[in-house]
């Protein structure tokens, strides 16, 4: 629940006004599943890739602490993955805009257990 608020809230603090969201699942072979979380704002810069991540990290430093958040939503994101055995990646779409892509080890199933 906290992985999935974190990176909604980051998609619409930053799509356009009036913009879209897209979150999608897919089921991986090899018992993996992958949440993609896309925006259609003006995406990640570049050199700010390496470090969306990192705790304090905001890759637009003009904004104000109050309109861009703490800086720590992704990195929760990207230890709550871990510690599920799973792997976040962050990237920009072709056609525009941020895409936050997780992957995740399918969870047994009830009966399973």
């Amino acid at each position: 629940e906290q992985l999935l608020g974190n990176l909604l809230a980051n998609a619409v603090r930053y799509a356009r006004p009036a913009g879209e969201v897209i979150v999608r699942l897919s089921e991986l072979d090899a018992g993996w599943v992958e949440i993609r979380v896309m925006d259609d704002g003006e995406g990640i810069p570049q050199e700010a890739l390496p470090f969306v991540f990192e705790r304090f990290y905001r890759a637009d430093r003009s904004r104000a602490r109050a309109e861009g958040g703490t800086g720590l939503g992704l990195a929760i994101a990207r230890n709550l993955v871990e510690l599920h055995g799973g792997q976040i990646e962050a990237g920009n779409r072709p056609q525009g805009g941020a895409e936050l892509r997780v992957r995740l080890p399918r969870a047994a199933s009830a009966t399973a257990r």
